[in-house]
């Protein structure tokens, strides 16, 4: 069950008509939500989208897209996934 409130949402993944959303509250608590893709702002309909939504009643009320937050999520990933991806002997 997932507590009425606002949440930070990221676009998992989209199947069909369909979107899931991982959602996280300001404790840390993770929740999973599926809505349909027309429910989103349109500006934000892609994988790893970050949004600021209000769930009531197991339902999305309202989403709004963070093209900030996603972009620096983007950024961030890219450089982990940098470091991740030489070789030791190229640090030095």
């Amino acid at each position: 069950m997932i507590p009425d409130s606002s949440y930070t949402a990221v676009i998992d993944e989209f199947e069909g008509s369909l979107a899931r959303l991982k959602l996280a509250d300001d404790s840390g608590d993770l929740y999973e939500l599926v809505v349909e893709t027309e429910a989103l702002p349109e500006d934000g309909r892609e994988t790893g989208a970050v949004l600021a939504v209000e769930v009531l009643d197991e339902a999305l009320v309202e989403a709004a897209y963070d093209s900030e937050e996603t972009k620096r999520r983007r950024e961030s990933a890219r450089e982990r996934f940098d470091r991740l991806s030489k070789r030791p002997d190229e640090d030095e």
